[in-house]
């Protein structure tokens, strides 16, 4: 069957008040983005659906760049009739005749157009009796059908559908707000930065890098996970702090119980004030409560004392089973145990201080001066961007 339309599904879109048309066009922009290699196709939207006019084009690779579209709650594959009672019945039939293995089936008729003269349970009843009495070897199960039919009988026409395919749902990227990532090269940082962004965060990430201690492969890891991060949404700014110096600065002059807390500490203060440069308004960490010693509750309140910055911690609940779980989920795990150390491993002390006192902290610091090596990494940062793969691709063509 040729169908010209996919119908997307907003799911949690459809309970925001006065303000959905907010996400709704988001999420229309972020269609339109990633299906920019598609130029024939077309995007729809009114209040609680919206529609992908493909103009010939393939369905199927279409479906699979949407099903990574956050906001999308689910799609189908639609035919639009008329809204005539015997074009419904002569594509239902079809619809119903050209689906593969199919013993059973129901009918879920939906009738906002009331100028429509037959109500939706008479309408089932109608379409059921038509497909029924010109089909060989069906029955209806209103239960457990092997295919419901759904009829979405609206002002401009009807849309009939047989198939739900799961979106990845959640909120459309950029429709709440800018966040920057403290990325690291390893497990959690891009699983949060990958369930801020199902939130509809729009991400930047700040990476500190050590070299000689942490080498170029390193670095290619963390940017090889921004790309990924950048598939779910809008290309990610990759901003690099040369982190060298006052990594060896905090290793030499703090006791080593604290050193981590401390260089935790160091990487906030330069994460706020380069989000606040940036204008953007929160952080986020990879932090699960409890999985090492500077994600105790005590180690988290002494770091997280030194910013006044929302820091979002997606993670703070799971386990690690359960953060490996979407990490392969989202083809992220392979790439975030390639055998490369970021600066979070190289200093780490053998006894560091699972419950430090924020006053110690506190004290240790103020005997040494960190401000001009913060305000100096702030203006050494580098910054790489990474593009989403329809960019690349339409740049690639406007040069061709």
């Amino acid at each position: 069957m040729q169908y010209e339309h996919i119908l997307i599904r907003y799911g949690e879109l459809t309970l925001k008040g006065r303000n959905r048309k907010l996400f709704t066009t988001q999420l229309a922009e972020n269609v339109r983005q990633a299906l920019i290699k598609f130029p024939a196709v077309k995007v729809q939207k009114n209040h609680d659906r919206m529609y992908i006019v493909l103009n010939g084009e393939n369905p199927e690779p279409i479906l699979e760049r949407c099903s990574t579209i956050f906001g999308i709650q689910s799609m189908s594959l639609a035919i639009k009739v008329a809204n005539e009672e015997e074009a419904i019945k002569e594509q239902a039939l079809k619809l119903l005749l050209d689906s593969k293995n199919i013993r059973t089936f129901k009918v879920s008729t939906k009738r906002s157009n009331k100028d429509f003269p037959i109500g939706s349970q008479e309408f089932n009843h109608i379409l059921g009796g038509y497909l029924l009495n010109n089909s060989e070897n069906i029955t209806v199960d209103v239960h457990y059908p092997d295919l419901e039919i759904s009829v979405d009988i609206r002002t401009e026409a009807t849309y009939l559908t047989s198939k739900k395919i799961r979106g990845a749902a959640g909120l459309p990227v950029g429709s709440s707000g800018k966040a920057l990532l403290l990325l690291s090269g390893g497990i959690d940082s891009p699983v949060a930065g990958y369930l801020a962004m199902k939130r509809g965060m729009q991400l930047e990430a700040i990476h500190f890098h050590s070299p000689p201690y942490t080498s170029d492969r390193a670095m290619e890891k963390v940017l090889d996970l921004a790309e990924k991060l950048s598939f779910y949404g809008h290309s990610v700014k990759v901003h690099i702090v040369p982190f060298t110096a006052l990594q060896q600065k905090v290793h030499r002059e703090i006791p080593h119980g604290y050193s981590m807390t401390v260089m935790r500490r160091m990487m906030m203060r330069i994460s706020e004030a380069f989000a606040r440069k940036k204008g953007i308004l929160s952080l986020i960490t990879g932090e699960s409560l409890g999985q090492v010693a500077s994600q105790t509750m005590e180690s988290m309140y002494a770091i997280n004392a030194v910013t006044s910055y929302p820091v979002i911690r997606p993670l703070i609940t799971m386990d690690k089973t359960e953060i490996i779980s979407i990490s392969e989920e989202i083809n992220m795990y392979d790439i975030s145990i390639r055998p490369y150390e970021d600066c979070c491993t190289v200093f780490v002390p053998n006894a560091p201080k699972t419950k430090p006192r924020l006053e110690k902290v506190e004290q240790f610091e103020a005997s040494l001066i960190f401000e001009p090596d913060i305000e100096e990494i702030v203006e050494a940062i580098e910054t790489v961007e990474i593009k989403t793969r329809e960019s690349q691709e339409q740049e690639l063509d406007d040069l061709l």
